[in-house]
């Protein structure tokens, strides 16, 4: 697994807060003293800090499989 920046790319920006958000819905903490108490905002705000941090899974490439004939 790799760590990535949270501003690697929007799209993975959003969907790292989407995840975090639902973790804060279900009854996670927050790990900052967040203005806002939406829990999108508070997550956005926690990556924007640094105090969460989001893996991304290391793609291998498979060799294709041998034609049989």
């Amino acid at each position: 697994m790799t760590t990535e920046s949270p501003l690697h790319n929007k799209y993975s920006l959003v969907r790292g807060a989407a995840r975090r958000a639902r973790q804060l819905q279900s009854g996670a903490l927050p790990t900052i003293a967040a203005k806002s108490i939406k829990a999108c905002r508070v997550a956005q705000d926690e990556i924007e800090q640094g105090s969460v941090k989001f893996v991304l899974p290391v793609q291998t490439v498979e060799p294709p499989l041998p034609v049989l004939s």
